[in-house]
């Protein structure tokens, strides 16, 4: 009985359990102000507003969410469960500063001047600070702490690990939610910027259900010619695609698109058809 009083008590109490919120006092000289904030999908507009779609489309499940206040400063913590570890790296790699580098914390995080941001297992975590200044010394005390209370995975999806080295820009593979190349057909899937066009993978629920999608995806091309890739494969020319080199291997939808040239791909499609498990 006292087992099951205790975690009773434990799912009663916001906080208490790996991933929920964080608290104030992880930082020495800070305190709550204000309540709690607990948001699902159908109440995330009543918290950002017109933003709230760009976590709705990475599978967005809940988030919790104090205010801290450290002296004059401000510290605005949400951590945001999404649908996957997948969709947590994905609306990570989405919302980071493009420009700065992206540290080993969880899958992959952030520590700027006046906001933080990490993913790890399901969680997206974000702590805005006020006013403005340089709060990097705080940020990272608080992100250590919260990165601890965290279970799950702590490595980025290896699909990334995917992409062909050469020619990629650096840190650019990241999660499309939804409509992959801007095609409806691809539901959801990566994508990685070379400096002669654009990798894509996508992955269907089987290899029937993939070899179907090839099919439309061939429909909309027209005339295609085909190539040794895979289980099947294909080059072609798009009019918003340019050319195009697309395969399938097992239930793997990827390829090359944004071609420009008539460049011949079929090497480094090969090698990403190779690297799939």
């Amino acid at each position: 009985m006292r087992r099951i009083f205790i975690v009773a008590l434990l799912l009663a109490v916001p906080g208490l359990l790996p991933g929920q919120t964080a608290e104030c006092g992880m930082v020495a000289g800070c305190m709550q102000q204000g309540p709690a904030r607990s948001y699902e999908p159908d109440n995330l507009f009543d918290y950002m507003n017109g933003n709230a779609e760009g976590y709705l489309v990475y599978r967005f499940v809940g988030m919790k969410g104090i205010t801290c206040k450290c002296g004059d400063d401000s510290f605005v913590i949400d951590i945001s469960e999404m649908g996957s570890p997948e969709f947590a790296f994905g609306i990570f790699s989405a919302n980071r500063d493009q420009r700065a580098d992206v540290e080993p914390i969880g899958m992959g995080g952030q520590v700027l001047p006046r906001r933080a941001t990490f993913a790890k297992g399901k969680y997206y975590v974000e702590v805005a600070a006020s006013p403005a200044k340089d709060h990097t010394s705080t940020l990272r005390a608080y992100v250590a702490a919260i990165e601890k209370t965290i279970e799950g995975q702590s490595t980025p999806p290896e699909q990334i690990s995917w992409f062909p080295k050469d020619g990629l820009v650096p840190g650019s593979v990241r999660l499309v939610p939804e409509s992959v190349l801007g095609l409806r057909m691809l539901k959801s899937g990566y994508i990685g910027q070379y400096d002669f066009g654009k990798a894509f993978l996508v992955t269907e629920a089987s290899p029937e259900a993939a070899a179907a999608t090839i099919v439309k995806f061939k429909e909309r091309v027209g005339q295609t010619t085909p190539v040794g890739i895979g289980d099947e494969a294909f080059t072609g020319a798009d009019k918003y695609l340019d050319g195009l080199c697309v395969f399938r291997k097992g239930r793997y939808i990827g390829g090359f698109a944004n071609l420009k040239g008539g460049r011949d791909v079929t090497a480094e499609a090969s090698q990403l058809a190779a690297s799939l498990k």
